[in-house]
Parts: structure tokens; sequence; C-alpha cells
């Protein structure tokens, strides 16, 4: 009886923290902030393979300060002089940054000098990009039902959206996905 009485308790143990970790993630659902984004196919090196796509968020980093004035292209005038809400990237650009939604868009702002090195996303820009058009570097997993069919590969014209919910702390958590063609949204159902 004793290793009965054990055993029960080890249950409820489990069941109250599993409950938790589910009402936090409800509560953050019911109160986070929510914004759609458009998101990239990413291939993850996984050994775990399974029913889930992989994708890198776009987030807007033109409120973001990068960490140097040479890193940045910015549009000028027909006199040279420099102008305009955004700017380009020159170098490949990683920087640590916290994200808030500003209207309907993701965005992320640069954490000048982080506490420690976990502080933070990780923000990237390749040469070439906007400021509008940085990413994650993290990937976020969106998992999906074993008989439902994938949106991917996707067709020429098609854009990829994902609904996230952005907490204080840690990466978006997905909602939903959201196929956009010639303007018009269709989002998915995997049930």
């Amino acid at each position: 009886m004793k290793l009965a009485k054990v055993s029960l308790v080890l249950l409820v143990f489990q069941l109250l923290l599993v409950s938790t970790i589910a009402g936090k993630y409800a509560y953050q659902r019911w109160r986070c902030p929510r914004v759609w984004t458009r998101a990239a196919m990413y291939d993850p090196w996984l050994v775990m393979r399974g029913r889930y796509l992989s994708v890198q968020l776009n987030v807007d980093g033109c409120k973001s300060t990068l960490p140097s004035a040479k890193q940045a292209a910015f549009p000028r005038n027909i006199d040279g002089v420099a102008g305009g809400p955004g700017f380009g990237v020159n170098v490949p650009v990683e920087f640590p940054a916290s994200l808030v939604v500003d209207g309907s868009r993701l965005t992320a702002i640069r954490i000048p000098n982080p506490e420690t090195p976990s502080e933070g996303l990780k923000v990237v820009a390749q040469p070439g990009a906007n400021c509008a058009t940085m990413r994650l570097r993290d990937p976020v997993n969106f998992y999906i039902a074993d008989n439902a069919a994938s949106p991917l590969p996707l067709k020429p014209g098609q854009e990829l959206w994902m609904e996230v919910t952005v907490p204080p702390k840690g990466p978006p958590r997905p909602l939903q996905l959201a196929l956009k063609e010639g303007g018009a949204w269709r989002a998915l159902a995997f049930q």
C-alpha cells in the first residue's frame, strides 16, 4: 500500500505541473498581443523529424539601431542627403532584441548592452535586406496533424503568414497559418 500512495502523489504532482504550464500558455494566449507576420520556410537538421513546419519569422527592425552605423545603408535623395523611414543592411547583421507589437507589425527593438548573452531573441539580416524584412534567427515550429496536407512547397506568388502570440519573454508562440496569394488570404486548417 505504501508504494501505491507514493505513486498517487507522484501522479498528482505531474498533473499539477502539466496543468500549470497549460494554464500559463492559455493565459498568455488570452492576454498577450497577437500579430500576423510573414514566415519563411526553414529546414532544420534535426535528428527528430515529425509533422511540423519549421519557419523563421520576419520582424520589422526599422526602429532599432544596428550595432554599428557602417552596417546600414540609408536611402539618399538626389542631393545625397540621407532620409526616409528605413535603411538597408550592408553586411550580415545579428543582434539581441526584444519583440513588441507595433500596430499590425512584429517589431524588434535592439537591446544595446545585454546583461547576459541569452537575453533577448537574436535578429539577423543578410546584405541587401531592408530593415523591415529582418528575421528571427531561431525558427518557430508549427505542428500539424498526420493526415493534414502540407502547404509546402509554396507555388510562385504565394506567401506563408503566421499568427503568433508575443509573450513578455521568450519566442513568439504560433497560433495559425495562412497563405497569401494575389492579395487574397486563405487561413489553413489542419484538423
